[in-house]
């Protein structure tokens, strides 16, 4: 088993502060997937974390300095092709980096892909009008006329991995708003989907993980978690004692 310090090694959290957009486009390709903000589950490095001081604690005074920083990030990475955001893991705002966003999108790469997938009308819609080109998140919620249905849709579009943050659109009054595209139009996606080759990239980072946690983050079956584990193990990828925990090779 791995400590929680060689975790947070691994994690960048004892490492340098982060402080440009390039610097956290590489953490995110170092670390494979972070959320934007710490969370006790799911158990997964954070952009936040590596950012602030280690004992900082987002949103104690609201949109501080480094609230702020994050926040913008999370549009400026997808929008340089640094690293897909949407709320994936856990259903929170997560960032992938592009290596295992293409190993875990399931679409061909092309603008129609969300017609592969069972996703509700709503959903389809939005993605047919951002076929189109990137729109604004306020222009889809005004497509859809109803706030909660528009956040049902994207959030069923990210979780399918067809949709990502793509940027701001500055508007006349108020916060930019925030661009919304199709994830084969903003990354190179299509043709490379290799799950065994997620589930690398994920013991890489956690270190230590179970089937059930695998399955989880990637909304996998279980036993198609463990199968795709014991084939790391096979191939040298992962070690298991038990059949139960695998741990990444020393």
């Amino acid at each position: 088993m791995h400590t929680a310090e060689q975790r947070a090694r691994r994690w960048g959290i004892r490492g340098r502060r982060v402080g440009t957009t390039d610097r956290a486009g590489k953490f995110v390709q170092d670390v494979n997937f972070a959320l934007l903000f710490p969370a006790p589950k799911p158990l997964a490095p954070s952009l936040w974390e590596v950012v602030t001081d280690e004992d900082d604690e987002p949103w104690v005074n609201g949109m501080g300095e480094y609230e702020q920083k994050v926040w913008t990030w999370k549009d400026e990475l997808p929008s340089k092709g640094l690293a897909w955001h949407g709320a994936f893991i856990g259903g929170r705002s997560t960032l992938l980096s592009p290596a295992l966003l293409a190993a875990l999108y399931t679409g061909e790469g092309k603008p129609d892909d969300h017609e592969q997938f069972d996703l509700s009308p709503a959903a389809h819609e939005l993605a047919a009008a951002l076929a189109l080109e990137p729109q604004t998140s306020a222009f889809l919620r005004e497509l859809l006329g109803d706030k909660n249905k528009y956040q049902r849709a994207i959030g069923e579009l990210q979780k399918n991995l067809l949709a990502t943050t793509a940027g701001v659109q500055e508007q006349n009054n108020g916060w930019p708003a925030t661009l919304i595209n199709l994830t084969s139009d903003q990354f190179e996606v299509g043709g490379s989907t290799d799950h065994s080759e997620a589930a690398r990239l994920y013991l890489d980072t956690m270190l230590d993980i179970t089937p059930a946690e695998l399955a989880r983050a990637f909304r996998w079956s279980t036993p198609k978690a463990r199968e795709l584990l014991t084939e790391l193990v096979d191939d040298g990828e992962a070690i298991t004692e038990d059949g139960r925990t695998y741990h990444r090779p020393s």
